[in-house]
C-alpha cells in the first residue's frame, strides 16, 4: 500500500461532508468540510493517474462526502481556461462512475493564492482546493 493510499485510509466516517477538487492534469488537490459543514480543510494530494477515480472514490465512502466541488477554472477575462474540457470531462465521469453529486465554483489563481498563504508544499494543491471549498462555503 502506497503512501497515499495509506493517508486516505486514516480519516473517519462520521458526518456527511463536501468534497473540493483543485483539478490539475498531473495532479489533483482534494480538500473536506468538517462533519458540520462549516469549514474546509486540505487533505490529499493525489497523482491524477488511471487509478484517480478508485481514490477519489474510497475517500468519498470513508468519509460520507455528499457532494464534490470542482473549481471552474478561469483566466484573467474570467472566461473559462482551456483545461475546462478535462474538467467537465472528469465531471461526468464523477458523476456517471461514482454516482455523486457536483458542482462548480469560480476559482481564479486559487494556487497562487495558497503559496502566498503557506509558502510551497506538499499539500499547495490541497490548500487551493480548500479555498475553492471555503469560497462555495461562504456562498450558501
Amino acid at each position: 500500500m502506497s503512501t497515499e493510499e495509506k493517508s486516505i485510509s486514516k480519516s473517519t466516517k462520521k458526518g456527511v461532508r463536501l468534497m473540493g477538487i483543485d483539478y490539475g492534469k498531473k495532479k489533483i488537490g482534494i480538500a473536506l468540510t468538517d462533519e458540520e459543514g462549516m469549514m474546509a480543510f486540505p487533505k490529499y494530494v493525489l497523482q491524477n493517474d488511471e487509478k484517480i477515480f478508485e481514490k477519489v472514490q474510497k475517500i468519498i465512502e470513508e468519509n460520507n462526502v455528499e457532494k464534490v466541488v470542482l473549481g471552474k477554472s478561469l483566466d484573467y477575462n474570467m472566461k473559462p481556461n482551456p483545461v475546462m474540457a478535462e474538467i467537465r470531462g472528469f465531471r461526468r465521469k464523477l458523476e456517471s462512475r461514482l454516482g455523486v453529486k457536483t458542482d462548480y465554483e469560480d476559482e481564479f489563481l486559487t494556487t497562487q493564492e495558497s503559496l502566498r498563504l503557506q509558502g510551497q508544499s506538499e499539500l499547495t494543491d490541497a490548500s487551493a482546493a480548500a479555498l475553492i471549498l471555503k469560497s462555495y462555503l461562504e456562498k450558501d
